[in-house]
């Protein structure tokens, strides 16, 4: 499987503990292609939830349906991030538009401290 940033996948993050993300869900892949592309099991990604309240926090991005292929409108949260297993990606959503990814990419630089 061919992983790129900015793809959109669902996943199954197990069983909820505390506050950490869990269950069935859609990312975000944040993750540089130089990376993707190498021998790493692994990609870094950013948790999507549909609880579109949380927009109006730091760190986050609204997502459009009608601009990410997903169900409903979420919320890509760049606060929260996980490292998958590349075979922990499930069915492929699509591709997150240019100027949304800017945004988490902003995000990412305020998260991160960058």
């Amino acid at each position: 499987m061919v992983i790129e940033r900015a793809n959109i996948y669902w996943s199954d993050l197990g069983a909820p503990q505390g506050s950490r993300p869990a269950q069935h869900r859609p990312v975000l892949i944040v993750q540089s292609d130089g990376l993707n592309a190498s021998r790493l099991s692994t990609a870094l990604a950013a948790v999507i939830t549909s609880h579109t309240d949380l927009a109006l926090k730091p760190g986050t991005v609204f997502l459009p349906s009608r601009a990410t292929g997903l169900p409903r409108d979420s919320v890509v949260n760049v606060t929260a991030l996980v490292t998958l297993d590349k075979d922990e990606l499930r069915e492929w959503v699509g591709i997150l538009p240019l100027s949304l990814m800017r945004e988490v990419d902003q995000g990412l630089r305020l998260t991160l401290d960058l």
